[in-house]
């Protein structure tokens, strides 16, 4: 479980690619205080350290991972958010996140607004997910708060520090970000078409 409070970055150093799996070295400056088993959400795909190296560490991504997030479209040199798992007993900063994507969306818009910045994604509407105005959204693992909620589209507003401290500032119109939509609001939809 994390907070979708992005606690720095990391970028991928190598890629291996194992049948059906992608296993990702990573160099961050958290490798140090790794151990293997460990969860940890890249761009907000929750992955399992499986080894340790001098100044980076490894994760694999298997098939439905990469079938539902974007790490199969990721290159060497490319930058990722990273987040440790939250530890119970701490303040919950963002909201509660799984690390569990549920589907890819795509940039359409890039605004910037007198020192902070607008970015608007658009999603496909098969998986059926939904965002309302004001609620909770995970892009690229980032938590943000949806505003102008529309169907199969939303935005968010970014601070200065959002920007500068995630891979938010590489977005471009056309960007591939991975989307985890709020997992009380999954509930709730889940029961309302049960139900009524």
């Amino acid at each position: 479980m994390f907070t979708g409070i992005i606690e720095t970055i990391g970028e991928i150093s190598s890629i291996v690619h194992d049948d059906g799996n992608l296993h990702l070295e990573i160099k961050s400056k958290i490798f140090s205080e790794l151990k293997i088993d460990q969860s940890v959400s890249h761009n907000g795909v929750c992955l399992t350290v499986v080894e340790i190296k001098p100044e980076s560490y490894v994760v694999t991504a298997i098939k439905e991972t990469l079938d539902k997030s974007n790490l199969n479209t990721v290159s060497v040199g490319d930058i990722v958010n990273l987040e440790r798992a939250m530890v119970l007993g701490n303040r919950l900063d963002g909201h509660l996140v799984q690390g569990h994507v549920d589907q890819t969306g795509v940039c359409i818009e890039v605004k910037e607004a007198d020192g902070s910045y607008y970015y608007t994604f658009k999603y496909n509407d098969d998986y059926k997910n939904i965002t309302i105005e004001k609620g909770s959204i995970t892009v690229n693992g980032v938590s943000l708060t949806v505003v102008n909620s529309k169907e199969n589209e939303f935005s968010v507003a970014i601070i200065p520090y959002t920007y500068e401290h995630t891979n938010f500032k590489d977005f471009n119109v056309g960007t591939l970000v991975n989307l985890e939509f709020d997992v009380i609001g999954k509930y709730l939809q889940k029961l309302s078409q049960a139900y009524f």
